[in-house]
């Protein structure tokens, strides 16, 4: 209180209602940090790579076990280079029984080194004999090979003519043929589609939350808060 003198008025001072005078600012933003990517961004590629690699790996077991199971052919694996440049080593190629009346000149045919062994090569006839009984014997030379096959190769040693390749293919017909085919295709299947489902459904949560809320600005601390000590005038 401010004393006065008896009988007069004491000057009345008007309480302040407006902010305090001084600079004025607008919200301070946080520190500033690099450009980020969206999240949900990654999610999408993740989606994209999920299935595209999903497919990657149903393509091959169709290639590799479905079509030849179904169409009664073999998939095997070159091993040389003797049918370079069409069949380098590495290529897959899948056979199917044929009718030996029906092979001509110019087919690339699977054979049996020994008849009733398993080994086998997959040459091109080159010539064709018929004999008095009409049997018939065929003449193999690789493409890369500057000599026919050393022996005349049956009818019964004949195990198939090449139906497709793929090139480096065979690899992972290797990998997968086999003691190994009863584990690897269905755990590889199951991973797969496993890690695809919670990738499309990660994606499917994030796009359903939409845009991030923006934060809460940062206070001015210069400024008063609101029902702060101080914050109103006193009268004097």
């Amino acid at each position: 209180m401010t004393d006065v003198a008896a009988g007069t008025s004491a000057p009345r001072t008007e309480p302040k209602t407006g902010p305090e005078p001084g600079p004025k600012s607008g919200p301070k933003s946080g520190p500033k940090s690099g450009p980020k990517l969206d999240k949900g961004l990654w999610h999408y590629i993740g989606v994209a790579l999920s299935g595209a690699l999903l497919l990657l790996v149903l393509a091959l077991a169709v290639i590799l076990i479905v079509v030849p199971k179904v169409a009664g052919g073999v998939p095997l694996t070159v091993l040389t280079s003797s049918m370079e440049p069409r069949l380098p080593p590495g290529t897959l190629i899948v056979v199917r029984p044929v009718n030996p009346d029906d092979l001509r000149i110019g087919d690339v045919v699977t054979y049996q080194i020994q008849s009733g062994k398993p080994g086998v090569i997959t040459h091109r006839i080159i010539a064709v004999a018929s004999s008095s009984d009409g049997s018939r014997s065929f003449t193999l030379q690789g493409d890369n090979n500057g000599a026919p096959d050393s022996e005349q190769v049956i009818e019964a040693q004949i195990q198939g003519r090449l139906w497709y390749s793929l090139p480096y293919i065979g690899y992972v017909n290797n990998g997968v043929n086999g003691e190994n085919k009863a584990w690897i295709v269905p755990v590889a299947a199951v991973l797969l589609l496993s890690y695809a489902g919670y990738m499309i459904a990660a994606g499917m949560v994030a796009a359903a939350r939409g845009k991030r809320k923006p934060g809460k600005p940062v206070p001015d601390p210069r400024e008063p808060a609101p029902n702060a000590p101080g914050g109103d005038s006193a009268r004097a």
